[in-house]
């Protein structure tokens, strides 16, 4: 990992990606399936709001933690067709995207992606926006 970043760095950096995100909700009607993208841009600037709150009240390393967490619990849908689980595959897009913010060693990702669980493994509640979706 890269120097370590500071919270006000790390929200900053969040704030970004909400932008990015929130540009991308509203051009949504532009797109080849305008349905799938709206939730996926929504599922990314969700995982960056809930991220920014956790960093609020955490230090850096504890919001890493939590994204690898949260990454974990999330179900592979690789393979799958570009419109189908946009919600899961948001989420997966934010907290890549934030591990890129934050220098993440890509060993630590490729770790935490092999403990994700496959597609149809028994599911949990509905989660609330920020946290893995089945």
């Amino acid at each position: 990992m890269k120097e370590p970043m500071t919270t006000d760095q790390l929200l900053q950096g969040l704030k970004h990606y909400r932008r990015i995100a929130r540009q991308d909700m509203l051009r949504a009607p532009e797109t080849p399936h305008p349905e799938a993208f709206l939730q996926h841009a929504e599922s990314r600037r969700g995982i960056y709001v809930a991220l920014a709150t956790y960093a609020e009240a955490h230090a850096p390393d504890e919001v890493i933690a939590h994204a690898l967490t949260l990454y974990r619990g999330l179900p592979f849908v690789t393979g799958t067709a570009e419109h189908e689980h946009p919600e899961v595959k948001g989420q997966e897009n934010a907290l890549e995207n934030f591990f890129l913010l934050v220098g993440l060693d890509p060993k630590a990702r490729r770790e935490a992606r092999s403990h994700r669980p496959k597609l149809g493994a028994p599911e949990r509640s509905a989660a609330d926006p920020g946290q893995p979706v089945p």
